[in-house]
């Protein structure tokens, strides 16, 4: 393994109507997740079923009666909409936001693909909802309303279980507080309710009030310990809660694909019986919670953090310490060119640790600037989504002769994130971005599910028998068969690696709960 592994991303989108300010946001929701529907798969339930949400990775169980009803995920409100998407994801409502789960995807730049895909189809769905009801009804991409909410940008990650899940959100937790300095998508204010004036790093840093818990909706944490794999025994599904919602590609890739270099460490350490002590002693904090705030408001980069050993580390020495880690591991299991660089077993790792390394030297010497010069960085504001933000914030506040708790900059704010493409800046400064992909192979996620992952399979039965499938989740598809017990059969596809396009196409057999129903599926697909 290396940054590759199954991984995929859910968005919840801020969802309003103009014009009508107490519209109800849950029916709003449905109406733009009913919008996305395809009328020959409407009826298809989502399962339930295999959903777990009182399971910590901890090594217990919260017992249901003390769990808020927003953690109970698997008793959903009889109204609730689910689409499954052409791609093999999922649209549904999320409490009172429309959301996105992106399919299954095996490593970080197809994980964005599928991400950008999410917005194309509910900016769509978003629209055709519009014209039903005869209003407009917006949906924007970011993580706060600056009056106390927050929804949230997800990440998921699977890894092996048999890495012990307090060494896991020990060097997570370092990674997530100081990312920001990457990753942070940017915003106006500071607190959850915009306190302060003044511009940070991360939407999301303000909302998140713990180190670690199983909830995701109260006192928010930067490790979620929500124990729900959707795959086999082997493995765990690490749930992340405290990213931002980014647009650039970089920023989503370098999230991604940083966070996979990181469990890939944690792994390839114990598969190698590697110590390291060493590089969690030199990555603990002593506040996680304090040391992500100050992170996310300081913008000279160079705000110390307190480790338990007494030292302070500023958010970019914590990323180089994490780096040099991965990239030491990566010298020592796949040995090293003529030149001393690790000789990476792919091309997307290869190319996450380029940008990884970029990211770094972008944000020293973005910390060696003074505002004027960060003016004019255009090469690393293309990269760092934060700083691009800011720059045009920074232009805008200067020639109003504004503060920044000027309404027009948290406005400006606002249309950033918004998913219509006549009311986006960042659409309209697309061309001053790098981009990892092209139009239309953000199109082709929109309608094709990623093949070498079981979405295929998922996709592909909506696809040609949709009127036979009643119900899917992301590890069980129920299909009507009058030749079976009570005229169902259901396909354990526990394997998030298996039911590919290859296997439907005769590749390689699948490990999975029931063969009879296996094969009987592969010779629908192969239409035997």
């Amino acid at each position: 393994m290396s940054v590759r592994r199954i991984m995929g991303t859910e968005t919840e989108y801020a969802v309003s109507a103009p014009g009508r300010p107490h519209a109800n946001p849950v029916r709003l929701s449905s109406a733009v997740v009913s919008a996305a529907a395809d009328p020959r798969s409407s009826h298809i339930r989502w399962d339930y079923r295999q959903e777990d949400p009182v399971n910590d990775a901890r090594g217990h169980r919260l017992a249901r009666s003390q769990a808020r009803p927003d953690m109970l995920t698997d008793e959903p409100q009889l109204q609730i909409t689910n689409v499954i998407a052409p791609n093999g994801g999922r649209i549904y409502v999320d409490h009172a936001h429309p959301e996105y789960s992106a399919p299954e995807t095996d490593d970080p730049f197809e994980a964005v693909r599928y991400d950008h895909a999410g917005d194309i189809l509910m900016r769509r769905a978003a629209s055709a909802a519009s014209q039903l009801a005869g209003s407009p009804i917006t949906l924007h991409r970011n993580n706060v309303d600056g009056k106390g909410s927050s929804w949230g940008t997800h990440e998921n990650y699977m890894m092996l279980r048999s890495v012990p899940f307090a060494l896991v959100a020990e060097l997570l937790t370092a990674h997530f507080v100081s990312r920001q300095i990457y990753a942070g998508s940017g915003r106006v204010g500071l607190g959850e309710r915009r306190e302060e004036a003044g511009f940070q790093l991360s939407q999301r840093a303000d909302s998140i009030h713990n180190a670690i818990g199983l909830q995701t909706t109260f006192d928010r944490p930067i490790i979620n310990t929500r124990d729900e794999p959707h795959s086999g025994e082997c493995f765990r599904r690490v749930h992340v809660i405290v990213g931002d919602a980014n647009r650039t590609d970089i920023a989503q890739v370098l999230k991604l694909g940083t966070t996979s270099l990181v469990l890939w460490l944690l792994e390839a350490a114990q598969s190698r019986d590697v110590d390291l002590s060493d590089v969690f002693d030199r990555l603990r904090l002593a506040d996680p919670v304090e040391a992500l705030h100050t992170v996310s408001h300081d913008l000279t980069l160079a705000a110390g953090l307190r480790m338990t050993d007494g030292s302070s580390s500023t958010a970019w020495q914590v990323q180089i310490k994490l780096f040099t880690a991965v990239y030491a591991m990566g010298a020592r299991v796949y040995g090293t060119d003529s030149r001393g660089e690790p000789q990476w077993p792919d091309e997307e790792t290869t190319r996450v640790v380029a940008l990884w390394r970029q990211a770094l030297s972008d944000v020293a010497a973005i910390r060696h600037a003074d505002d004027d010069a960060r003016l004019a960085m255009h090469d690393a504001a293309s990269r760092v989504e934060w700083l691009l933000k800011w720059q045009l914030l920074e232009r805008l506040r200067r020639r109003l002769d504004a503060a920044w708790d000027d309404a027009r900059l948290a406005a400006f704010d606002l249309r950033w994130a918004a998913l219509d493409g006549h009311e986006s800046i960042f659409e309209a400064l697309s061309g001053h971005v790098q981009s990892v992909f092209d139009g239309q192979a953000v199109e082709r996620a929109c309608i094709r599910a990623p093949e070498g992952t079981r979405a295929w399979c998922r996709a592909a039965l909506i696809s040609r028998i949709p009127d036979r499938v009643v119900a899917v989740s992301w590890s069980h598809v129920t299909i009507r068969d009058t030749t079976a017990a009570r005229g169902l059969r259901t396909l354990d596809m526990s394997d998030p690696h298996g039911f590919t396009r290859a296997w439907a196409e005769g590749g390689e057999p699948v490990v999975a709960g029931d063969a009879d129903a296996t094969s009987w599926v592969r010779d629908i697909l192969q239409d035997r």
